[in-house]
């Protein structure tokens, strides 16, 4: 039904260059042909041809779709998710959009709308106008490394060749596409361009910080130092997510940028964790005296008692605590120097606070709500001390020396 076979040709310029081939002929008789850059790509999507042939879901229409195509295909796919409530934000349907269309296919007419699009990368390397039928790995790879030479970061890159993913198994489930050609297409960069290794907040800064902060914003400090919440995770805590008897806060939705609440992040982010009395007693006070204090009430809302704006919160609030710290140093310098930190540092601290008092690292990628014990250890590993690392390092020294 379908043949595979190796051609090659000589280009204008004198070089010689190879593909193989896939020759197969429709239900209408109407001959088609595809090239790949490999022959395990090539039998892939022969067997995968072969099938819809059989099955009569071939279209022929999919060999003239572009990236383009899949990718519109795919945003639309996504409204409608958000619109019927399906685990689809306005954020993350933003985030898409900006990586289709300043990116995998650049319109400039769009983003220019956009608030913030300024700070974009400017990129004209896009592979919207190129068909499906002609997507390659080797195609996907040239497209990375134009990102790449346009100066987009690492994780920027990674990201958008994962919303890239995305649109092709959409693309695929459509029978548009037979195989995704960016599986195994990875964004490797200089070893020094990888993720940082993560430093907490000292105890002392985060204490000079409470120190200053008034009584509502301490609480705020205090609940998220300990607990380790995601930003969209505490403005989206309940009275009835907290247990006052057993000491836990139970997470269970997380609120965006826009007030649109969701379900957690990621399945693991369903959980429960443990919270120390005086924690909780803070909390009972902010309960005592907050007009907003029925069990779906929220915890920390704004004077409305809807969400809080956490870039508002962030600058009315968190950020003129170090200014006040600054000030108080400049008017006494006996006053020790605080260096500025984001408010998700404060779930860097509560992590760093879990390894310290010795907490297995199961335990804590529960508590942090994280997908796999690799992501805790990835980001968290080198806060881990063992003494039986270093028992074991002291008998192979004795060893060597002979001692």
């Amino acid at each position: 039904m379908a043949s595979v076979r190796k051609r090659s040709w000589k280009t204008a310029q004198g070089d010689w260059k190879s593909a193989w081939a896939v020759d197969f002929v429709d239900q209408l008789g109407e001959r088609h042909r595809r090239q790949f850059g490999t022959k395990r790509e090539a039998d892939a999507f022969r067997v995968e041809i072969e099938g819809q042939l059989r099955g009569g879901s071939f279209r022929a229409e999919a060999m003239s779709a572009t990236v383009k195509d899949a990718c519109e295909g795919f945003l639309e796919h996504c409204t409608g998710r958000r619109d019927r409530g399906e685990r689809m934000t306005r954020h993350n349907l933003l985030v898409y959009e900006g990586h289709v269309w300043n990116y995998i296919c650049p319109d400039p007419a769009r983003t220019e709308k956009r608030k913030g699009a300024s700070r974009v990368t400017s990129f004209a390397g896009g592979i919207g106008a190129v068909k499906l039928a002609q997507l390659t790995t080797g195609v996907v790879s040239d497209f990375r490394d134009r990102l790449r030479d346009a100066g987009v970061s690492v994780p920027t890159a990674r990201k958008i060749l994962a919303t890239l993913h995305g649109v092709l198994e959409h693309a695929k489930s459509r029978d548009l596409i037979a195989i995704n050609p960016v599986h195994g297409v990875k964004v490797i960069g200089r070893r020094d361009e990888g993720s940082k290794k993560i430093i907490p907040p000292t105890k002392a800064a985060l204490r000079a910080l409470i120190d200053v902060a008034g009584s509502n914003t301490r609480v705020k400090l205090i609940v998220a130092a300990a607990t380790g919440l995601r930003a969209g995770e505490f403005h989206a805590l309940r009275w009835r997510h907290l247990d006052f008897t057993a000491g836990e806060v139970t997470i269970e939705t997380r609120v965006d940028a826009y007030g649109d609440e969701d379900m957690t992040k990621t399945k693991a982010g369903m959980r429960t964790i443990p919270v120390g009395q005086p924690v909780l007693t803070a909390l009972k006070e902010v309960r005592l005296r907050s007009l907003f204090k029925k069990p779906d009430d929220l915890v920390f809302p704004n004077r409305d008692g809807s969400y809080e704006n956490h870039d508002n919160f962030i600058k009315r609030e968190f950020l003129p605590l170090f200014e006040k710290l600054e000030k108080d140093r400049a008017e006494d310098e006996t006053k020790s120097e605080i260096a500025r930190f984001n408010w998700h540092a404060l779930r860097h601290f509560a992590v760093s606070t879990w390894i310290e008092a010795g907490l297995s690292p199961k335990t804590i990628q529960t508590y942090a709500g994280h997908s796999s014990l690799q992501v805790t250890m990835d980001r968290y590993g080198h806060l881990f001390k063992s003494e039986d690392q270093k028992k074991a390092m002291d008998a192979i020294a004795q060893a060597l020396l002979g001692s």
